[in-house]
């Protein structure tokens, strides 16, 4: 029960994924033996349904566990990979995550640019309304855990609306086509990335700096969003670098 009221504090997804993983190094279920269903360690944890089936997603991710579909999830036959193997994933993992804000910072430091110079009072209600319904997501993401994709779904909508009324043309179709590969790699931080830094605040202030049009604010407030989550990614190869 301790594990259980320890796991509703915080990220949900990331807490499921280590007390199974540290069941699974406990030897609570043996190589190949099949693992209780979603609904009996749903209700173990004290969590969703949804939050044990993305952290059993991560696990098989890794090799730890095999999903056998119309059969079940088992722990997996082979011993895992050794505990450096397993750190040099997650620095591969950052670093591609890296590689893709990278791409995004050049994108969106343009719009912001841009945007702040050719809003008309009508787009910040706009954006407004983008902004409140990412926020309420944050909220609940940081609560329960909630629904990853659906946050980035906000979030990523929030920004695309920015990049679409920089009026650059060009522009909108450079983020549009790295939405994609952007999406995708921000369910997976989001899900599985457990010191993320708390950016709400940069976001108010780009939309006060789109607002006033204030260029040189907008620029400074998606700076600071961006680069504080890339800081994450050095901090950890700092970390793990022997």
């Amino acid at each position: 029960m301790a594990e259980t009221a320890r796991l509703r504090h915080g990220p949900v997804v990331p807490r499921v994924d280590s007390a199974l993983r540290a069941m699974l190094a406990e030897g609570r279920w043996r190589p190949g033996e099949r693992l209780p269903n979603e609904v009996a360690l749903a209700a173990e944890l004290g969590v969703g349904r949804s939050s044990v089936r993305e952290a059993v997603r991560l696990l098989a991710h890794d090799g730890l566990v095999e999903v056998r579909h119309g059969s079940g999830t088992y722990a997996a036959a082979a011993s895992p990979a050794p505990a450096a193997d397993g750190d040099m994933r997650r620095l591969l993992r950052r670093a591609r995550l890296r590689e893709v804000y990278e791409v995004r910072r050049a994108l969106e430091v343009e719009a912001a640019r841009l945007a702040a110079g050719r809003l008309r009072p009508e787009d910040i209600g706009r954006l407004r309304d983008r902004l409140a319904l990412r926020d309420r997501l944050a909220l609940r993401e940081e609560r329960t855990g909630g629904d990853p994709a659906a946050f980035v779904d906000a979030d990523l909508a929030f920004h695309r609306a920015v990049v679409e009324l920089s009026g650059n043309a060009v522009l909108l179709g450079l983020f549009t086509s790295v939405l994609p590969v952007l999406r995708a790699a921000l369910v997976e931080m989001v899900s599985y990335e457990t010191a993320l830094p708390d950016v709400s605040c940069a976001h108010a202030e780009l939309l006060d700096g789109l607002a006033r049009g204030d260029a040189d604010a907008a620029i400074a407030a998606t700076v600071s969003h961006l680069e504080a989550v890339m800081e994450l990614f050095d901090s950890e190869k700092e970390v793990a670098a022997p």
